[in-house]
């Protein structure tokens, strides 16, 4: 809650409360309430709106709203439209040129107009004023002939002496309609008699002939922009500025003028996302739009009428941009935040330091890099290691030199004891000294991962003065949206790095899994999992490549790590004896086996049985050990040559001997694995291990799927939970009864079936 709390807080900063009106700033108040929040909240935001603040105004106001049933998603909406990235928000506006993508929220500071700069123009005087020609070319412009009108002719008066459009016509086509104003001297002749002191209106959007609501619309072809509260000669001014899509615009013969603006809308509620757009560059450029006039089906002003003294004439038809898509693309042209091109030359010989490498001959500060490798090659070891490498500034794989400064690690998969214990062995396990202990700091997000597009907000407010020169996320499929072999899909998820690394000025190192099948043949590029996009988008990618063990160097390992163990176990206690032993001896067991006895057993510091255990937990251990190959592909730097590593639990090091240079990378399809071909029953074991590691991981996904759709809709159906997979309801009823144990369903006749956790499991 306390989140929630902060993100909504947050969220207000975004919104000024002097540019809303009275409902508006009512709804941010219940969506408040709503979600837990203090009327002190509430007041405290509402006092920035000076002229219209009245102390306690807010108090009286909250003790009236009760189960008003707006949530705090309101808020995060108004916010994401003035530029905030919300985490729990993201509207979505789809079609269109250069509108806007799936994955950015939408950023509204898109301004036009400098009004201090504006020279306003005087509105077009009517001249010669005919009606019916008026009323006839609005018709050719706005419809088609087919298409059936609605308008309204008829108006009644309420308590206060204010005319309302009365009962609606809606049977004549606009072919029809010309057709008859073909042979018409006076309107009158085609929409019969009206009031003239309350003049006439007309529906913008075709049409069914069976009614004139929202319904009944045939195309969401038009919006209505007009405003009431500014000079008529601004309008027409700032309408013109602004380049609007305008089919026709008409004087209402009062205070202000329609247009008629193209919004070309597949659906309702692609209309609904454009003319929110709409109305927010018009009011961002000091237009101030009735917004009550969003309702598809409205009526407007209809030219050829008079109201009162006045004429309801029609200004001028199809002014400014060409079309919506023209209008969009014109309006992000010049606001978008993109560099201009430069010259060549003219940087030639004042060129831009480049940034310090963070990894020496690797990485640079603030670019991306990915580890990419499969299970048990120790890829979240490695990024302990180069954490800690980066905190005390020494060698990564006691290899490449690290610039120092603090680091964030973003622990996704462990629980929180056993992450730290982790970073404290692998510290000792290194060796090394630790007084820059803090400057690593942890994010333990298990059990409250989110996906990457909103997470990301949430890590950049979190580290925006931390002053971090790296943040490392571990692992990425914990985070991952959309579908992994989409390369659409995955290059707006490694975006989010971008907008990471870019925000903090810092480097993002993230680690993902190979994908299935052998590796070895394959080009560093191909092996990570899903589109090629993992691959090429960081600016450095470190590969792990098993290298298969034949029984000779397994061998070789065993009896190094024994005589090693050996050699410790008599510096330890037998300190004198160790210093005369001569070199060549420490690399050979036979040799090493007789010092131990005559230094240790001999003084009877230890017994046989203990040397024993000694050497098996050293056997054990070396026999567990696995070797790596690093390839990298660089876009900085030059293709290295390729290092050998071993991984001995808790820590990688890298090969000195050469022992593992000549062994080539194991072929699965030929069948060889440590120079023998594979049993049956340890292809059956490479089956059923596989098979488990995608079963965790498909209940993974699940869970986390099940997480979010709870969290920002209380109930779950298969449907929805279809959507957020990508699978069908078939596929979905599936993992359900892999997972028949944690989720069950509810079945309720002609709905949907709910998904809900099953009692054990909400215990556990």
């Amino acid at each position: 809650m306390e989140d929630r709390l902060e993100d909504l807080s947050a969220a207000l900063e975004y919104i000024d409360p002097s540019l809303l009106n009275y409902q508006e700033w009512c709804n941010i108040g219940m969506a408040l309430k709503y979600e837990g929040a203090s009327v002190d909240m509430w007041d405290r935001w509402s006092s920035q709106d000076g002229s219209r603040y009245h102390a306690g105004e807010c108090e009286k106001k909250w003790n009236s709203f009760i189960n008003t049933g707006i949530t705090g998603n309101t808020i995060f909406k108004m916010a994401s439209e003035n530029g905030y990235i919300s985490a729990d928000y993201q509207p979505i506006i789809k079609g269109g040129a250069r509108e806007l993508f799936d994955d950015e929220t939408v950023e509204f500071n898109y301004r036009v107009i400098d009004k201090s700069m504006m020279d306003y123009k005087k509105l077009p005087e009517v001249k010669n004023w005919n009606p019916v020609e008026d009323i006839r070319k609005y018709l050719s412009v706005i419809y088609s002939p087919n298409d059936h009108v609605a308008y309204c002719v008829k108006c009644f008066q309420d308590q206060d002496g204010k005319y309302h459009p009365g009962q609606r016509n809606y049977d004549r086509t606009a072919g029809r309609l010309m057709d008859e104003l073909d042979h018409a001297k006076r309107i009158e002749d085609v929409f019969y008699d009206y009031d003239h002191n309350c003049g006439a209106w007309i529906s913008f959007n075709p049409m069914d002939g069976g009614g004139c609501k929202i319904d009944n619309i045939t195309d969401f072809k038009y919006a209505l922009v007009e405003s009431d509260t500014q000079n008529i000669d601004m309008q027409y001014s700032l309408m013109t500025k602004l380049e609007l899509p305008i089919a026709a615009l008409v004087h209402s013969g009062n205070k202000s003028i329609h247009a008629i603006v193209r919004i070309e809308a597949s659906n309702e509620k692609e209309y609904s996302r454009r003319v929110d757009y709409l109305f927010k560059v018009c009011k961002q450029n000091g237009l101030d739009v009735d917004t009550s006039t969003k309702n598809p089906s409205r009526l407007s002003r209809m030219p050829g009428f008079e109201r009162g003294n006045n004429q309801q004439y029609l200004i001028a038809t199809n002014i400014g941009k060409e079309s919506w898509n023209d209008w969009v693309e014109y309006i992000e042209s010049i606001n978008d935040d993109l560099p201009d091109p430069e010259s060549l030359e003219d940087d030639w010989s004042n060129l831009p330091e480049l940034a310090p490498c963070l990894i020496n001959d690797v990485l640079r500060q603030g670019h991306k890099m990915l580890i990419a490798g499969p299970s048990k090659a120790g890829k979240s070891f490695a990024l302990i290691e180069l954490t800690i490498a980066i905190a005390e500034g020494c060698k990564w794989l006691n290899k490449w030199d690290c610039a120092q400064g603090k680091v964030l690690y973003i622990n996704l998969e462990l629980d929180r004891a056993s992450c730290l214990h982790r970073f404290k062995d692998v510290y000792e396990k290194l060796g090394i000294q630790r007084p820059n202990l803090r400057n690593v700091e942890i994010w333990n997000l298990r059990g409250n991962a989110v996906p990457m597009d909103k997470l990301t907000p949430k890590l950049i407010r979190r580290a925006q003065k931390k002053n971090y020169i790296a943040v490392i996320i571990d692992p990425i499929y914990k985070v991952i949206t959309g579908d992994e072999n989409s390369a659409e899909q995955m290059a707006k998820f490694t975006n989010q790095f971008d907008k990471v690394a870019s925000a903090l000025n810092c480097a993002v190192i993230y680690c993902h899994h190979h994908s299935k099948g052998s590796q070895g043949s394959k080009k560093s590029m191909d092996r990570a999992s899903g589109s090629g996009v993992f691959a090429r988008d960081p600016d450095a990618m470190i590969d792990l490549i098993q290298i298969p063990l034949n029984d000779s160097v397994t061998e070789q390992q065993i009896n190094k790590a024994v005589c090693d163990e050996w050699a410790r176990t008599i510096k330890q206690y037998s300190p004198e004896y160790y210093e005369t032993i001569p070199y060549d001896d420490f690399m050979s067991r036979k040799q090493m086996g007789g010092h131990l006895y005559d230094s240790v057993t001999i003084k009877r510091k230890l017994n046989d049985k203990q040397i024993e255990i000694i050497t098996q937990q050293a056997e054990l251990k070396a026999s567990q050990m696995t070797a790596w190959r690093v390839d990298m592909t660089l876009r900085e730097f030059p293709k290295p040559q390729q290092t050998d590593i071993w991984f001995n639990y808790p820590i990688h090091t890298v090969d000195t001997t050469g022992v593992l240079a000549d062994i080539p990378l194991d072929e699965e399809t030929s069948g060889w694995r440590k120079g023998k071909p594979l049993t049956q029953e340890e292809k059956n074991d490479r089956k059923r291990e596989k098979q488990k590691n995608e079963k965790v991981e498909r209940e993974t996904q699940f869970n986390l799927a099940f997480e979010e759709l709870s969290f920002e809709h209380g109930e779950v159906t298969m449907q929805m939970m279809a959507d957020k997979l990508l699978l069908s309801k078939k596929t979905v009823q599936r993992r359900l009864n892999e997972l028949k144990e944690r989720f069950k369903t509810i079945e309720t006749p002609g709905k949907d079936s709910v998904i809900v956790k099953t009692l054990d499991s909400m215990d556990k």
